[in-house]
């Protein structure tokens, strides 16, 4: 079951709301159980074709369905408006080709995400709450932030997904971060960057291969894959659900 719900974030706020996904498994009314929790970003595009940017979805539901994972997953819709999902899903300010100056409000978001939303979603629902059965995941912009969760506000997430994150924004600032912290016991990190994703992908593979060894050192159990023939495309990161589920849940 997937409840959608419209939101506004008030620290955050546009004209157009923007939707909120909540799966649940289907066995949650049947039972007590209390359940892990993954955050996504983009989560308009992470279930339905209909509501995806560009007409594809991650098929997310169907997996869930079809594999009978115990767990609730949260789907965060980006600002709708313009290129400021740009700005929200950055953690730094960036300047970006045919785009200018960018403000990063990316510590605005997960500021929104730990305090409000998350105590939300633990009130309402039979929640595993704690840091050990609490996961972030996302694709592009959405795997950038990931990568930052999992390491400016590690005591909240153990578990992240960053798929074909975007390296190019304020790699230094990436990296300096990275360096700065010894990441908690059981922190598990899955990157993989598409072979087929732009002409910059060889730069990229290099990119992450470093933040993976960077994250290493600060304590993460890192999986990192280069994936041959992958494109930047939901279509692409819909083939590697089972691969990052696989390799955070232990499976």
């Amino acid at each position: 079951m997937i409840r959608v719900t419209k939101i506004q974030i008030p620290s955050l706020p546009t004209e157009k709301p923007r939707r909120l996904y909540v799966y649940l498994p289907r066995e949650y009314g049947r039972t007590d159980k209390r359940y892990p929790v993954l955050y996504m970003f983009d989560g308009h595009n992470v279930f339905y074709d209909s509501h995806a940017t560009y007409g594809k979805s991650w098929g997310m539901k169907e997996y869930l369905e079809r594999t009978k994972l115990p767990l609730i997953l949260v789907g965060i819709e980006c600002n709708p408006e313009g290129f400021r999902r740009l700005n929200e899903y950055s953690p730094w300010d960036f300047k970006g080709t045919g785009l200018g100056s960018m403000e990063g409000l990316g510590r605005v978001t997960m500021d929104w995400i730990t305090k409000e939303l998350k105590p939300a979603i633990d009130a309402e629902y039979r929640t595993l709450p704690d840091r050990e059965h609490t996961m972030i995941a996302g694709s592009s912009m959405g795997g950038l932030m990931s990568l930052y969760a999992a390491v400016e506000y590690n005591e909240v997430f153990s578990k992240a997904a960053a798929l074909s994150p975007c390296f190019w924004v304020s790699p230094k600032r990436m990296n300096d971060m990275i360096r700065s912290k010894r990441l908690l016991d059981g922190t598990m990190i899955y990157m993989d960057y598409g072979a087929a994703e732009d002409d910059s992908a060889e730069t990229d593979i290099k990119a992450m291969f470093n933040t993976a060894k960077l994250l290493t050192l600060s304590g993460a159990s890192v999986a990192a894959r280069a994936v041959p023939g992958a494109k930047h495309s939901e279509a692409y990161w819909e083939k590697r659900i089972p691969v990052f589920f696989d390799y955070l849940l232990g499976e």
